[in-house]
């Protein structure tokens, strides 16, 4: 979308933003604060102990954390942290009433946020700075500002200050920001709120079409590697209730006595090297779904590694990372590819090989359908950080096509 030039430029002597239209300036934050506080001024961490409760039955108040923004947690659920009406009074310097203007002063340093309208009583929780503009700012104007390429830097390098991770006070109040007329300010934010409205829905019909072809993907996988090719095919019960009925000459059996299972060797970190000509560590970190990622790569020296050999990786070897093996884009099983190589297996990650004349494509198309994971279901459910064993992945029931 091309905009219409303004008739006059004036040069501001920042050399990331040479020039901007004559009537606006550059300005400290500061000149459009009203109020600026967060929760450590309530009181000292004895008081607020004493006065504080948390997620009582009583409910009264919306304790807002960052993490609610981030997922679009509004208003008092089951979901959220909430106070009583003793602690929301105690935290009265900030009680939030929609619309404040919020930075992340710990954990994502920078971080912004607009508190939303909101449909109950709410107060802020730590780790949050709580700004009130003046007439001077307009709220979505300066959110859309730090959201920039040109604002954003001013909230990274006002941490990059400081030796501990967090921002302080005057950091945020030294930040730049370009400072139009208010009534232009409102212009650029309404303009700005009906075109990222226009892109987010553009991006949620794509996400979900990309939903359904993943779940269409995966039903096509799961019904050729359970039912076969040909829908005439005679069928027999497989005797495995997730599994149903099989092509009757396929042979039913579990995944122990197709495969050859290695878990890695456990290699001391001590013995980690930087050079990239020596030979790579496959981690649970480097496999994602569907693909083997080396941008946190770690290496082991090349020499006297006669001990190490059956833990030498080959192309097509597929590997599962045993400790928290599903995230959200599915399994993380991955098969090699030449440029992935040479490489060892380490702990907790699952070399996987089938023998005799099993095919990896057909095992990693086995083990990336949706009854591998169901088989994990009741073994991993309550668990908040799930483990699978190479017993545990041995004894999964399948159906072989000869």
């Amino acid at each position: 979308m091309i905009h219409a030039a303004y008739e006059e430029y004036t040069e501001t002597g920042l050399p990331w933003l040479p020039e901007i239209p004559k009537e606006w300036e550059v300005v400290n934050l500061r000149r459009g604060i009203d109020f600026l506080t967060d929760f450590e001024a309530n009181g000292s961490f004895a008081d607020v102990k004493k006065n504080v409760e948390l997620d009582t039955d009583e409910k009264y108040a919306w304790y807002l954390r960052a993490t609610d923004l981030q997922n679009n947690r509004v208003g008092i659920s089951d979901e959220v942290r909430t106070c009583d009406k003793k602690a929301y009074d105690y935290l009265a310097k900030t009680r939030l009433y929609g619309g404040e203007f919020l930075v992340a002063k710990r954990g994502e340093v920078g971080k912004i946020y607009v508190v939303p309208e909101l449909p109950c009583k709410a107060t802020l929780a730590p780790n949050l700075y709580l700004i009130r503009l003046n007439e001077k700012l307009n709220t979505k104007f300066t959110y859309y500002w730090y959201s920039s390429s040109y604002g954003k830097p001013e909230l990274f390098l006002a941490n990059k200050s400081t030796t501990i991770g967090a921002l302080y006070k005057d950091d945020v109040r030294a930040c730049k920001i370009l400072l139009p007329s208010v009534y232009e300010q409102e212009k650029i934010a309404n303009f700005l709120d009906h075109e990222t409205a226009q892109i987010d829905t553009l991006i949620e019909k794509q996400q979900h079409l990309i939903k359904l072809l993943k779940e269409k993907r995966q039903a096509v996988i799961s019904h050729a590697v359970t039912k076969g090719l040909n829908p005439n095919a005679p069928m027999r019960e497989s005797g495995v209730e997730w599994l149903g009925e099989v092509p009757e000459h396929w042979e039913t059996m579990r995944l122990k006595y197709q495969v050859e299972m290695l878990p890695g060797y456990a290699f001391k970190s001590a013995g980690f090297v930087d050079s990239s000509e020596e030979i790579n560590l496959l981690r649970g970190i480097n496999i994602a779904p569907g693909n083997v990622r080396w941008d946190e790569a770690v290496y082991w020296p090349s020499h006297n590694n006669d001990d190490l050999t059956e833990y030498v990786l080959q192309e097509k070897d597929l590997v599962l990372g045993m400790d928290r093996p599903w995230v959200g884009g599915g399994l993380r099983l991955a098969m090699l590819s030449n440029e992935d190589l040479p490489a060892y297996v380490v702990q907790r990650v699952a070399r996987i090989r089938g023998v005799q004349d099993v095919s990896q494509e057909y095992l990693f198309d086995l083990l990336s359908a949706p009854g591998f994971s169901s088989y994990f279901d009741p073994i991993t459910t309550g668990v908040s950080v799930p483990h699978i064993s190479t017993d545990q992945i041995g004894e999964y029931y399948f159906a072989l096509p000869p």
